[in-house]
């Protein structure tokens, strides 16, 4: 009992650094980056003085994107800094990121079951499958985005992302099943901890690859922020 409990502690505390090294920033690399970025802004500032800058800062609000109802509505109340649900062109990214987290710890516990053989390990697989599969199928089937006016490019990205997020809820169900008989029917016997963690290991790997697609579609073809390509009121 005291070597399963070390073990969550153990597994909680890798998932806490691997998030914490994720989003970590070198402070030295970082504020050099913003000077570097601050020096090259100031010269291309001075270099594009000419007779036609007043012309070209008149006709600069014509090129700005067009603001969506979501961002005309802070603008009116901008005191207000919490979003609420309906401020979001689309709520999947607030269901989404519980398979992500979920579907990956149940096929690491399980990994780790195979030789502990644990009761409680068992049980944090079971209720992590559980609740990874609900909230995929809920994110792949209630809250995906509609989208319209993708680039080329933009649409391959996100057929590849559908197609892993497809896999992972087609494995994710398999692995409910699988899991399930292996607690209860074959009370945790090392042949079905196996099965149970081959499966979601697959269903892991899928949602890894559809959050790969899913963070490519936002932070590099820009689908997403501010609602842009997104049609509204379709979740």
């Amino acid at each position: 009992m005291k070597n399963t409990y070390l073990l969550v502690l153990l597994m909680l505390l890798f998932c806490v650094i691997t998030v914490r090294i994720s989003y970590a920033h070198g402070g030295e690399k970082h504020e050099k980056k913003k000077s570097e970025a601050t020096v090259v802004k100031a010269e291309t500032a001075d270099t594009a003085q000419s007779p036609q800058s007043a012309q070209d800062t008149a006709e600069a609000p014509l090129h700005a994107p067009a603001a969506t109802e979501h961002t005309e509505a802070h603008e009116h109340t901008p005191s207000e800094v919490h979003a609420s649900l309906s401020d979001f062109p689309n709520t999947h990214p607030l269901i989404v990121h519980f398979p992500i987290m979920l579907l990956i710890v149940a096929a690491a516990v399980l990994l780790v079951n195979i030789r502990f053989l644990s009761k409680e390990l068992n049980w944090v697989a079971t209720i992590a499958t559980l609740i990874g599969f609900g909230t995929a199928y809920l994110a792949a089937n209630y809250n995906h985005p509609h989208t319209s006016g993708l680039t080329a490019h933009a649409q391959l990205v996100l057929d590849q992302h559908d197609l892993y997020a497809e896999w992972t809820v087609y494995l994710g169900a398999v692995g409910v099943v699988v899991q399930l008989l292996s607690h209860f029917l074959f009370k945790g016997k090392r042949w079905s901890v196996a099965v149970a963690a081959l499966v979601l290991t697959g269903s892991a790997y899928a949602v890894s690859m559809a959050g790969h697609y899913g963070a490519q579609l936002v932070h590099i073809e820009g689908v997403g922020p501010q609602g842009r390509y997104l049609e509204e009121h379709h979740h």
